[in-house]
C-alpha cells in the first residue's frame, strides 16, 4: 500500500503546475494548521451575515456564528505567538469551542441576522441541554430577531462533536450556521502505553524537545484512554455550498428591508431544492485558499485553514466533521485512518473493554452531522526503498547515519538524528533501478526523466525526505533530481506531499474547475525540519 501511495503522491505533485503559478506561490508560504479555537466554559456568540470568498473570485452572501466581543487574552488555543488570532462577529465555520470534560458549559446566542431571516438557534447533539430565554422552536429553544437564548450543559465525555442551527436547518446550515466543539479529557492518561505503533512510548515528545519544536496539542490524548495519545492534531470540517440558495436569500432579505418581525412579507421563502452545490470546503475554505495560514487577514470570516504537517512515526489526531448536507468520502493518502471514536463515543472491544476497536478506514466518510476522531500514522515502513536517500558516496555526512532497529524495527535510539523513526529494514536500499546519479542500481522502480519533476517549497523533485536529500541521493555531480529551479535549493526542506481529497471527484473542483474544493496536502517532513504550527 505504501509504495503505490508514494508514487501517486509524486505523480499528483507533478500535476500541481496545472493549477498555475499562484498555487506554487501558496505552497512556498509553508502555512501550518492545528486545531485553533476559543476556550470556555462560557461563550457569548452571535449569528450575523457576511460574505465568504471563493478561489474563483466570488464573494458569497452567508450567515455564520461569531463572537459578540473579542475573547479575553489567553482564550485562544493553541497559543499562536506568530499571529494575532481573531474571532469576528461572523465566521464560517463558527468558533471552535474548546472545553474540558465535566465542565458546566454556557453558550449565549444573540440573533443578529436580518429580521426577515426569523429565529435561529444552536443544537448540541450528544449533550443534555437546558435553555433559558428565547422562544420555543421545533427542535430547541430559539432566539428571535434581536433576542437571545442561553444553552447550558455538562461536557459529559471527551471527543469532537458538531454544533449547528436547529432552526430550518436546510437553509440555515447551508448558509453557514455550524461549528465544532472539542471536549478534552479531564484525566488524560499519565503514561501512553498503547497506540500505533506500540514502540518507543514518549520518543516523539523527546524528539520534539530535542529539535526545539513547540507543542501545539490541546491535550496529550483525545480520550481518557492510553491508546488515544497523539503527537499533533488537526480539525477538518467538510461542507458544501449552493450559491443559488445564497443569492436568493440575499435577494429576499434585501426586498424585505427593515421590516417588523411577524409582519406580512417579513419572512423568507428560499427554495433549497433542487440542490446543486458547486463549492466544496474544508474549514470554510476551498483549495488552494485552505493552505494559507490560520487567521490570514484576507479571510476575515474564514479563519481556519486545512494544511497538516507531520514527521515520520508521529501519531496525528484527525478531528473530522461532516457539516454539509451531502456525504463526503474523504481519502487521506499515505495510510488508512484508525478511528478512535464517533460523536464523542470511544469505540472499545466488546470482549475486552480496555482495548480500542475502531475500524481502519480507507476513506473517512462523513454523513451530515457525523464527527469522528482518528489517528493517521506514516513511517515509510514497507516502501522497500530508503526514504532518506542515504548514499555514502555523496560526501554528505548525513548519508552515513546508522539505522539501529529497536524491537519493532525502527530507528528510535537517537532522537536527534534526521532519520529518527526510519524503518531500518529499508536503510540504504536504492529507489531507482536505472539511476541518473550515484545511487547504485537495483531499486524497485525507474524514475521519469528528472526534467519532468516539479520543484517547490516542500517537494524539490526528490523522492527522498529531508534537507540534502537530493545531494545524498544523487551525489555532488548527479543529475537526479533537479532542485532549486523554482522555490528551494537542493539543501532546503524536502518532504512527501500526500494529496488528501474527497473521493467524490466533483468535490475537488471549484465551480467545476480542477483543482480546488475539498482538497489539501499532508506534508511529511523529516525530523530536522521544525514544524511551526503557530500560524
Amino acid at each position: 500500500m505504501f509504495a503505490t501511495t508514494i508514487k501517486k503522491a509524486i505523480s499528483m505533485k507533478r500535476l500541481l503546475p496545472l493549477a498555475g503559478a499562484a498555487l506554487g506561490a501558496l505552497l512556498a508560504a509553508a502555512a501550518q494548521a492545528a486545531a485553533p479555537g476559543i476556550t470556555g466554559p462560557t461563550f457569548n456568540l452571535t449569528a450575523q451575515t457576511a460574505y465568504l470568498s471563493q478561489p474563483d473570485g466570488l464573494s458569497v452572501y452567508s450567515w455564520g456564528y461569531g463572537c459578540t466581543t473579542v475573547p479575553a487574552a489567553g482564550s485562544f488555543v493553541p497559543a499562536m505567538p506568530s499571529v494575532t488570532p481573531f474571532c469576528n462577529t461572523m465566521q464560517v465555520p463558527g468558533p471552535t469551542l474548546v472545553v474540558t470534560e465535566g465542565q458546566a458549559v454556557s453558550v449565549t446566542l444573540t440573533n443578529n441576522l436580518p429580521t426577515s431571516a426569523g429565529n435561529t438557534s444552536i443544537l448540541f447533539p450528544g449533550f443534555n441541554v437546558s435553555a433559558s430565554g428565547g422562544v420555543q422552536g421545533l427542535l430547541t429553544t430559539e432566539a428571535a430577531p434581536g433576542g437571545t437564548v442561553t444553552y447550558t450543559f455538562t461536557a459529559s465525555s471527551p471527543g469532537t462533536r458538531a454544533y449547528y442551527s436547529g432552526t430550518q436547518g436546510d437553509l440555515q446550515v447551508e448558509m453557514g450556521l455550524y461549528g465544532a466543539i472539542i471536549v478534552l479529557p479531564a484525566t488524560p492518561p499519565a503514561v501512553c502505553t498503547a497506540g500505533l505503533p506500540a514502540t518507543n512510548p514518549g520518543g516523539n515528545a523527546a524528539a520534539r524537545t530535542q529539535w526545539g519544536e513547540s507543542d501545539f496539542r490541546l491535550a496529550r490524548a483525545a480520550y481518557d484512554h492510553p491508546g488515544s495519545c497523539y503527537d499533533r492534531e488537526y480539525l477538518f470540517q467538510f461542507s458544501e455550498m449552493d450559491p443559488n440558495i445564497h443569492i436568493q436569500a440575499l435577494a429576499q432579505v434585501t426586498a424585505a428591508g427593515s421590516c417588523t418581525a411577524g409582519a406580512a412579507g417579513c419572512s423568507l421563502n428560499v427554495p433549497t431544492e433542487p440542490y446543486h452545490p458547486v463549492y466544496f470546503m474544508i474549514n470554510g475554505r476551498s483549495m488552494p485558499d485552505d493552505m494559507d495560514t490560520n487567521y490570514a487577514a484576507q479571510y476575515p470570516h474564514q479563519p481556519y485553514n486545512g494544511n497538516p504537517h507531520m514527521h515520520p512515526g508521529e501519531l496525528t489526531l484527525l478531528r473530522i466533521i461532516g457539516q454539509g448536507r451531502w456525504q463526503h468520502p474523504f481519502h487521506e493518502h499515505g495510510n488508512h485512518v484508525r478511528i478512535l471514536g464517533r460523536d464523542g463515543n470511544l469505540i472499545l472491544s466488546a470482549t475486552d473493554p480496555n482495548s480500542l476497536a475502531g475500524p481502519l478506514l480507507f476513506t473517512t466518510t462523513t454523513t451530515p452531522g457525523l464527527a469522528m476522531d482518528g489517528i493517521f500514522y506514516w513511517s515509510g515502513k514497507g516502501l522497500n526503498w530508503d526514504a532518506y536517500g542515504h548514499n555514502p558516496a555523496s560526501g554528505d555526512p548525513a548519508a552515513t547515519l546508522p539505522c539501529t532497529p529497536d524491537a519493532n524495527g525502527y530507528n528510535t535510539s537517537a532522537t536527534t538524528a534526521i532519520n529518527y523513526f526510519e524503518w531500518c529494514q529499508d536503510h540504504n536500499k536504492p529507489l531507482q533501478a536505472k539511476p541518473f546519479g550515484d545511487v547504485a542500481a537495483g531499486g524497485p522502480v525507474t524514475l521519469p526523466d528528472p526534467n519532468l519533476f516539479t520543484n517547490g517549497a516542500w517537494y524539490g523533485g526528490s523522492p527522498y525526505l529531508g534537507p540534502n536529500a537530493t545531494v545524498r541521493a544523487a551525489g555532488p555531480t548527479g543529475s537526479t533530481p533537479p532542485s532549486g529551479t523554482i522555490a528551494n535549493s537542493p539543501t532546503g526542506e524536502a518532504g512527501f506531499a500526500f494529496m488528501w481529497h474527497s473521493h467524490n471527484e466533483r468535490e475537488i473542483t471549484t465551480n467545476n474547475i480542477f483543482p480546488g474544493g475539498m482538497l489539501m496536502m499532508m506534508l511529511v517532513d523529516s525530523r530536522e525540519f521544525v514544524i511551526d504550527e503557530s500560524n
